[in-house]
């Protein structure tokens, strides 16, 4: 039996901040550089690119804005289509509207939860300028089955990979991009700047593109614009920490996966549970730890999560599907997504998963009562 509660609460996500944040932060303050110049911004999208083996990384304010960017420069706009995953968070839907094109939704992958190369097929038409993976809490998509079907159709692959710093397809993290790769450094992520983002490419076009629209689209002579653009800029003081975080990427990368082995390891064996996968093919970075409530587990997904929560373990429940949100079934716009298909896996997903308490720096003392609480829950 487990303690009937926690001597301290356990939170579903904490950033690791060390000594070097601090470090180059206070350079910042100290030097005054603190909106959207200096050397950090420069040195952020250096290192990203480093890292990634791409020509470009362009930061911007948050993962949010490198999305809408990214379709952006991709050309998407009015009487577009953009495929994307049924179970994702609702910024994949919504920045495709932004843009004046419509999302056209798909189902995922019962073992990955990420999109299904199948169902995308299916949903190909003359319309449609970019399919949107989601890599999901840490697994990728299969972007070789992904890439092939743009190929054959003459379209663009943006990679949402806000989930996925240091994930692997088929040996390599550049392979996980597409034409584009878009991230968040928002304070759960792996690597984080608090709020941040950056798109990532090989294309030129594209990077020049997202860099003008960021900018408010400022071009010589000052103040004078052929087109409009946003206020999509990063701080000097978020990149200063975002440096700081891409000088440790293994580490932090490694520190995650030895949480993820920890949980499979503890959860391992009860009936009903499932537990995230890594194919073959890929590197799972476990950003988040997710399972999924089956029979013969008894206890509601809500209940659980109410339970563990009286016995301080925080989690949290899964993406609630696309086609499901009450914005996209009671409201009616041209183009938002049709909700009235079916999508039984995203559907599933939405209703039983949860994750865990997935902070880099968790201990094993804090793991095994995490996984003893839940046994004896669902048990």
């Amino acid at each position: 039996m487990t303690k009937a509660k926690r001597n301290h609460f356990i939170p579903v996500c904490e950033p690791v901040i060390g000594k070097r944040e601090e470090q180059y932060v206070l350079e910042c303050l100290r030097t005054r550089w603190i909106s959207s110049a200096g050397k950090y911004v420069d040195r952020f999208e250096e290192l990203m690119a480093k890292h990634y083996g791409v020509k470009h990384a362009v930061a911007v304010a948050n993962g949010t804005c490198a999305v809408h960017a990214a379709l952006l420069a991709a050309g998407v706009g009015p009487e577009d289509e953009v495929i994307i995953p049924d179970f994702t968070l609702i910024v994949s839907a919504s920045q495709v509207i932004m843009t004046g094109a419509q999302p056209v939704l798909v189902d995922v992958d019962p073992d990955t939860w990420c999109m299904d190369p199948e169902q995308v097929e299916k949903k190909i038409t003359r319309r449609t300028k970019v399919i949107m993976p989601v890599h999901m809490y840490g697994h990728p998509a299969d972007m070789g089955a992904l890439k092939k079907i743009a190929r054959k159709h003459g379209i663009k692959v943006v990679a949402d990979c806000a989930q996925a710093h240091g994930v692997e397809y088929q040996g390599s993290e550049k392979a996980i991009l597409g034409d584009m790769g878009t991230f968040s450094f928002y304070g759960n992520k792996v690597l984080t700047t608090g709020e941040g983002g950056m798109v990532v490419t090989d294309n030129t076009q594209f990077a020049d593109k997202v860099r003008l629209l960021r900018n408010q689209a400022f071009v010589k002579p000052r103040f004078h614009h052929s087109e409009l653009g946003y206020n999509y800029r990063i701080t000097n003081i978020q990149a200063a920490i975002g440096t700081a975080q891409v000088e440790q990427f293994a580490k932090l990368v490694k520190m995650k996966r030895r949480v993820g082995k920890a949980y499979l390891k503890g959860l391992k064996g009860i009936d009903g549970l499932r537990l995230p996968v890594e194919k073959e093919w890929a590197k799972n970075v476990y950003w988040m730890f997710g399972m999924v409530l089956e029979k013969p587990i008894k206890i509601s997904r809500d209940h659980l999560m109410e339970k563990l929560r009286e016995r301080g373990v925080d989690s949290r429940a899964f993406f609630y599907p696309m086609h499901q949100q009450k914005v996209f079934r009671k409201n009616r716009q041209d183009n938002f997504p049709a909700v009235n298909g079916k999508y039984p896996v995203s559907k599933y997903l939405g209703a039983q998963g949860l994750y865990l308490p997935s902070g880099a720096e968790i201990s094993q003392d804090d793991i095994r009562y995490v996984c003893d609480t839940v046994k004896e829950l669902i048990q």
